[in-house]
């Protein structure tokens, strides 16, 4: 017997694994203290009503012989799947709903579409980037190439014709940096998948906090990308599902490799892996679409991008540069007076009782930086902004 040795050339532990760690000792050591997180992005807004009462109905058709349902439809149920559809050609982007794969969250995807690709191909991932995308390579054993994102480049690093791969990563709006890829940006990488035969893994898990209409939400928004991108997205962020679970994966049927269409491939390892998500939440899930769904979602949406503008103001006044929180609920700073992100990490939890995500759990070109989300409620962030002025910085 053989372990996938692989498994040993990762970190100790996953990033927010030890930021809970550091938080917990703190508290023990210092019970009185109030803790405040601007670290791990999650939601504090509820579900919007239009998605409690689809949940609802939902549950009480669960009692009824009727309306009961078991095992789900393969690639997720019609209704929702054709709700996604809608939704990308209000964006200009037509997709059938055969191309729509419904999950339990992008992470997931990003990790299992891994499944359908040969472990020699090379891969190409941004630095600073979601310690996902490299851990799950890493466990594959795949050879990684990282490309630069530094505060030249904007932290979107783009293509270089001296490096080859054959699958890309992009994240856009970018989780850790909030940076927003352009739609020449993105035709130079469409253009240099397409010439080297590569697969792009598109995450657009913050797509909805896209403020500025100039700027794609979508990568199928650009000409020839059904030949080379899949694109993943979440409902975790956009809606408030990190607690319920839902999110999608597309994938065209254009999308072929080695004569083979990787849409086929996909949905032959899912429906070998994964059972489905509930029909209940895929009834919430649909709800978000609807006129009434999105609504009430952009609402909590500019909720965040309220916190966003309230950090950034901060920083801006003490002087501290940083990136990101315009159109991404992320803000990305350089850590002050040549601080590490871990020294930081530990200063801003001593002296302000307050918690971010220190950048080098991000990658090299993170060891700088630091980031904090919006997504916390909005008095948590004000009080914790109100720290940050008090100590010395």
């Amino acid at each position: 017997m053989r372990i996938n040795r692989n498994y040993l050339n990762l970190e100790d532990s996953y990033l927010f694994s030890s930021i809970a760690k550091k938080v917990r000792d703190y508290k023990e050591e210092n019970p009185e203290k109030r803790i405040i997180s601007l670290g791990i992005g999650d939601v504090t807004r509820p579900l919007v009503p239009a998605v409690i009462e689809a949940l609802s109905r939902a549950v009480l058709e669960m009692r009824d012989k009727k309306t009961f349902r078991g095992y789900s439809e393969e690639q997720g149920y019609g209704f929702l799947r054709q709700a996604v559809c809608n939704y990308f050609k209000k964006k200009g982007v037509v997709l059938s709903d055969q191309e729509i794969f419904i999950s339990d969250g992008a992470k997931s995807d990003l990790g299992n579409i891994l499944d359908i690709f040969g472990t020699d191909n090379t891969v190409l991932i941004p630095d600073p980037v979601y310690p996902v995308y490299v851990d799950t390579n890493i466990m594959s054993g795949r050879k990684i190439i990282f490309m630069r994102g530094t505060a030249d480049n904007n932290f979107l690093p783009m293509p270089d014709n001296n490096v080859e791969a054959d699958i890309i990563y992009l994240c856009s709006p970018n989780n850790p940096t909030g940076a927003v890829y352009s739609k020449d940006e993105l035709e130079c990488w469409v253009r240099y998948a397409l010439e080297r035969e590569a697969v792009i893994l598109f995450d657009s898990a913050y797509e909805s906090f896209i403020q500025d209409k100039n700027l794609p939400t979508s990568i199928y928004q650009i000409e020839r990308s059904k030949e080379c991108a899949i694109e993943f997205c979440s409902l975790s962020k956009t809606a408030g599902f990190t607690g319920t679970r839902c999110g999608y994966t597309v994938i065209p049927k254009e999308l072929i490799r080695d004569d083979t269409p990787l849409n086929k491939l996909w949905l032959r390892r899912q429906t070998t892996k994964f059972n489905g998500v509930s029909y209940i939440i895929q009834r919430g899930a649909e709800a978000v679409f609807s006129d009434i769904g999105l609504s009430q979602a952009k609402e909590n949406i500019a909720y965040y991008m309220k916190n966003a503008q309230i950090i950034s103001d901060t920083l801006r006044s003490l002087g501290i540069w940083f990136t990101g929180g315009k159109n991404a609920p992320y803000i990305w700073l350089k850590c002050p007076n040549n601080m590490s992100s871990w020294e930081f990490f530990d200063f801003l939890l001593k002296e302000a009782g307050v918690v971010g995500t220190p950048g080098a759990g991000f990658g090299n070109n993170g060891r700088e930086f630091f980031r904090f989300t919006a997504f916390g409620d909005s008095e948590d962030v004000q009080s914790a902004m109100r720290r940050l002025l008090k100590i010395n910085l």
